[in-house]
């Protein structure tokens, strides 16, 4: 058995990513998942500082991790964060489905999101728009 060296996985590009069709908003988008420490980003933005889910940041949880998947073929981001909640505003359909794409590549497991969507869905309404 040979072992890799710290070159040869440095070298290698894992990205995963796939080609969605969206018929609702006529083309082609591209979904990739995160790298490890932008994951490990996206993850640390939804606790407090005990490490405990912080229920008003799981607010538009979808669109902020699509923000940070989608891209243009040369795999540079169509959004900045800040764009969370125009794209939180898109059919509910289809940014559910390219969630689950972005999810599924990322390797965020289901129970991580269900545990989201219940916090974000019992969470009390505020009038801050800020992200």
């Amino acid at each position: 058995m040979a072992f890799l060296t710290a070159a040869q996985i440095e070298q290698v590009d894992d990205r995963k990513y796939e080609d969605v069709e969206v018929h609702e908003w006529g083309g082609t988008v591209r979904v990739v998942g995160l790298s490890g420490s932008d994951r490990d980003s996206y993850e640390a933005a939804f606790v407090d500082a005990k490490g405990k889910p912080a229920s008003q940041r799981l607010r538009n949880v979808r669109a902020k991790l699509l923000v940070k998947c989608l891209v243009d073929g040369e795999f540079n981001r169509l959004f900045t964060d800040d764009k969370a909640k125009t794209l939180g505003e898109k059919n509910g359909a289809v940014v559910d489905r390219l969630f689950d794409v972005a999810r599924l590549l990322s390797g965020i497991g289901q129970g991580a999101v269900e545990e989201g969507k219940d916090d974000s869905e019992t969470a009390p309404s505020d009038s801050s728009t800020s992200e």
